[in-house]
């Protein structure tokens, strides 16, 4: 494969061809700073876009599989299950839509105490349940704030960012806008009539220039 890449110094309109992979070769833009391979990485997960109702749900079925599973093969490890929290509340702060943003940190700590119920220990009926939920939402507070500071920050700004973009596009079809209304007012006074110009056809008229025949007298 060949490609023009521009004028040779011999001739004076002879174009110049190269293969297109060689290295003097023209590729278009440059290529800029080379991407780092985690921001690869992350662009590679899939990205889902979640309701509110959907992203709360989701952190609470990962939580309690999480809880049971802390349970079965760690005999229920809290530090276990706060260090899992964390990329939990981070997916969903992540995979919300931007529409309901506001949902993620509200919905981030009610997966964590529902995913705490099977490593909570209570004994006793719905009451022993309830109060060791309590007393573990109490002594792990601090990997529950930790978890709901991650989603609050990662949302915090994914709506900066949308703010952005938004202005950004606002200002892209104002500037737009003026360049448009110029082209059409240029094509519209272009196409008008000229002045004086008689609007029948061949010219004919008083406008035309052409002088009106007298009539002779009959006699």
């Amino acid at each position: 494969m060949y490609r023009v890449t521009g004028r040779t110094r011999r001739g004076p309109g002879g174009p110049r061809v190269q293969r297109a992979g060689a290295p003097g070769a023209v590729a278009g833009k440059p290529t800029g700073r080379p991407v780092p391979p985690v921001v690869l990485a992350l662009r590679r997960l899939p990205q889902p876009r979640l309701t509110g109702l959907g992203a709360g749900l989701f952190a609470s079925a990962v939580m309690l599989t999480l809880g049971f599973l802390d349970r079965l093969l760690l005999d229920g490890s809290p530090v276990v299950y706060g260090l899992l929290f964390l990329p939990v509340s981070a997916l969903t702060a992540l995979w919300v839509r931007a529409a309901d943003l506001v949902t993620a940190p509200i919905a981030v700590p009610i997966a964590f105490a529902v995913g705490v119920v099977p490593i909570a220990g209570g004994t006793g009926g719905f009451g022993g349940q309830a109060m060791a939920v309590v007393t573990a939402l109490a002594v792990h507070a601090g990997w529950l704030y930790g978890g709901t500071l991650v989603a609050g920050l990662i949302a915090s700004v994914r709506k900066v960012r949308e703010m952005g973009r938004r202005q950004h596009l606002v200002r892209t079809a104002a500037a737009s806008a003026p360049a448009a209304g110029g082209a059409s007012a240029g094509t519209s006074a272009g196409a008008s009539p000229v002045a004086g110009e008689a609007p029948g056809a061949g010219g004919r008229g008083p406008a035309s220039g052409g002088r009106t025949p007298r009539r002779r007298p009959v006699g």
